[in-house]
């Protein structure tokens, strides 16, 4: 059935109005501060096969994870699911998420008794159970040592909460009281997203909504074809790198990608990426194939839909027992290192089809969690993503102090922490210096620094860019390695790993965590004089960076400081 232009749009700008409705739902209605404040958590509508139709992702990665977990429920249940009924699953192998923390809930839409869509999200959960207190154990050397792992179960039966299935998170849960909140809060938004994606065909009929479905994806393929057929063929190969993981702490990982082009097909082959590695930094092939739809758009058009579009354009290859495509039960908590490597090296390659599009390195992703007991006795677990920094691109600088690429949260407020946890933020600051001087300069990163104050508590990371900083492009400096000290500037100060779990923190201990930044792009000396003097009066760079790392005059510098601010602590550099 054809469907006129108007009509589309006005459905398919709908699809994406009611996705928005219940992302917007799930931050009001959540109970932790992962999901209410650092929004870790994507909606999505997707049709009765899988395949995302609206959407407006938080979380980009979480596109290829919803169509995986739509097909295990299926595959697991046939023909057993039914108005009312809605299903979860955290397991990353037999449910298809990104790792055990993120817990994924569906609920069938029908019409006619025939299943027509699917609503869905995916949340961040503070814990889940597992060998440390938030789930997310660095060390990890299996699946089984990241908490329990939920298959597809049916998690509501029309219309009503199976007792049991609650009553069994729960019971694995340091926090169940924030765990059940938020899951509660996933099927009220999905309950939302029934009502209004029902309202939708009541008004236009199933066969121009589901042709919508359809249209929609077409229309997706067909621009993204147009544009790579645009495109020289050829073949282009990158790499990227993520500093160990977190057991073999002398062995850096390598995501290897070759990109060959053939009139508007592409494909992806990462069959050259190192084996699986012993630690939890392993994702499965599905994940991978989400970064290279990300990956894509952002060469292509930011502002095109991530639908399922998207998934029939990118044919991939992976070797199995790598790194991209392990074997079960090979650990996957800290994957979202393992995503930014494979999309920085996919960005690469695809920079020599799209040159305008080029980036130099960024400064990484990264949770870290301070969880124990207040002095209450109550648990808690205070689950942070911490942002860094973008590198420069052709067309000016890095962003400083923001998440980068498929990890896009946000970091808690400082009140909201002290508010909800016993820590108090001593700093939160950009670190100058910190971007990688280029023509485009680097973006800075972040320095946050806690002091406990319980004495029962532990800290777990899951950061990167200890050991290999963001890389610099076309002439332009890395950016700053990231660290995590403990008790800075004490005679028991503590350098630390990029990733590990479970070190003991008592009342007054201080944890000072610092970002990568990211990487310069173009030479610095073609930075110009009144951009590298911005930099400096804004506390970017030093005076000594401006003048050994961008060779500007030392005497035109410092008179142009003098007139601008008389007073700046930057005169004295010239003494």
């Amino acid at each position: 059935m054809s469907i006129d232009p108007v009509t589309f749009q006005v459905i398919q700008s709908r699809l994406n109005g009611i996705v928005q409705e219940m992302q917007d739902n799930i931050f009001r209605t959540g109970y932790s501060t992962i999901v209410r404040e650092s929004q870790d958590a994507s909606c999505m509508l997707l049709d009765a096969s899988g395949e995302v139709v609206g959407q407006f992702a938080i979380l980009p990665l979480h596109v290829a994870a919803l169509p995986e977990v739509v097909r295990a429920t299926r595959a697991a249940f046939g023909d057993d699911i039914h108005p009312g009924d809605a299903f979860i699953t955290n397991h990353p192998y037999l449910g298809g998420v990104t790792h055990s923390q993120d817990m994924a809930l569906i609920t069938p839409v029908f019409v006619d008794g025939a299943i027509v869509a699917f609503c869905g999200s995916i949340a961040h959960k503070s814990d889940l159970g597992g060998v440390v207190a938030g789930t997310g154990y660095a060390r990890a050397t299996e699946i089984f040592q990241e908490g329990i792992q939920y298959p597809p179960l049916r998690f509501a039966s029309r219309g009503t909460i199976v007792a049991d299935i609650e009553a069994i998170i729960a019971a694995n849960s340091r926090t169940p009281e924030l765990v059940l909140g938020d899951l509660r809060g996933q099927l009220g938004c999905a309950r939302i997203g029934e009502q209004r994606l029902a309202e939708t065909f009541r008004r236009y009929g199933r066969e121009k909504t589901i042709g919508t479905f359809e249209r929609t994806q077409r229309m997706t393929e067909a621009i993204v074809r147009e544009r790579i057929a645009q495109w020289p063929d050829g073949t282009h190969e990158a790499e990227a790198f993520v500093d160990n993981d977190g057991v073999v702490l002398d062995r850096r990982l390598r995501y290897h990608v070759r990109i060959e082009k053939r009139g508007d097909r592409i494909h992806f082959d990462f069959s050259g990426s190192d084996d699986q590695a012993a630690g939890p930094v392993n994702i499965r092939p599905s994940l991978a194939r989400g970064c290279c739809y990300y990956a894509l758009i952002a060469t292509i058009d930011p502002a095109l839909p991530n639908n399922g579009g998207i998934a029939r354009v990118v044919e991939t290859r992976f070797r199995p027992g790598s790194v991209l495509d392990p074997v079960f039960p090979a650990p996957t908590n800290t994957y979202m290192a393992s995503t930014i490597a494979c999309t920085e090296a996919a960005l690469e390659a695809l920079s020599a089809f799209a040159p305008e599009r080029a980036c130099a390195g960024n400064g990484g992703v990264g949770g870290s969690m301070i969880a124990g007991r207040r002095p209450d006795g109550s648990a808690f677990v205070q689950y942070e993503l911490i942002a860094s920094a973008y590198g420069g691109h052709r067309r000016g600088d890095g962003l400083s102090g923001t998440d980068v690429l498929l990890a896009n949260t946000r970091s808690a407020s400082i009140e909201i922490c002290e508010t909800e946890y016993p820590t108090r933020v001593r700093r939160f600051e950009l670190i100058r210096g910190s971007g990688g001087a280029g023509e485009h300069r680097g973006g800075l990163s972040p320095r946050r620094e806690y002091t406990v104050l319980t004495d029962d508590a532990q800290l777990t990371l899951r950061g990167g860019r200890h050991a290999y900083p963001a890389a610099g492009r076309e002439g332009g400096k890395p950016g700053r390695l990231g660290t995590c000290t403990l008790n800075p500037g004490r005679a028991d100060e503590r350098a630390l790993p990029s990733r590990f779990s479970g070190v003991a923190l008592s009342a007054g201990d201080v944890v000072r965590l610092e970002k990568a930044g990211g990487g310069g792009m173009g030479e610095p000396q073609r930075r110009s004089f009144e951009r590298v003097l911005d930099d400096v009066l804004d506390g970017y760079i030093t005076v000594a960076e401006a003048i050994g790392d961008y060779g500007v005059d030392a005497g035109r510098l410092r008179d142009a400081v003098f007139h601008w601010d008389p007073q700046s602590e930057y005169l004295d550099a010239f003494v």
